[in-house]
């Protein structure tokens, strides 16, 4: 797979997201759901914590990766709706950094939302990966 980053702009290398990304030779493409901080058995966790919401969401996001054989490198997607974007951004480099880590930058949206569908939750993130 090959990955070429479009930015005709800089600003947003800085946030860790690139402006597109056009991607060749992959043959699978997985589509990912919302992951939110549920647990293992569909019970909403961390309330009113905003940072250890964001990383249970990150890992279940990369539970699915894992559960078709991809990692966060493979992501080349990513959406994040949250019900505080003010606050998200204060906890955003708790995901970002995994980003870093993988050596990716994901084109990425950030959406404020009135809520998500189990109140006590902040954040969601929805991701598509190539490999």
């Amino acid at each position: 797979m090959e990955r070429t980053a479009v930015n005709p702009v800089t600003w947003s290398k800085e946030w860790g997201f690139n402006q597109g990304e056009v991607v060749a030779g992959h043959t699978r493409t997985l589509y990912i759901s919302g992951q939110t901080a549920m647990s293992g058995d569909g019970e909403p966790q961390h309330e009113g914590d905003m940072a250890a919401q964001l990383a249970l969401s990150a890992d279940n996001l990369e539970a699915v990766l894992a559960g078709a054989g991809m990692s966060v490198a493979n992501l080349v997607r990513l959406d994040v709706h949250t019900t505080d974007v003010d606050l998200l951004l204060r906890h955003y480099g708790v995901l970002a950094a995994r980003l870093g880590a993988a050596g990716v930058a994901p084109v990425t949206t950030m959406l404020g939302v009135t809520r998500l569908a189990v109140p006590a939750l902040m954040v969601e993130l929805e991701g598509t990966a190539v490999a």
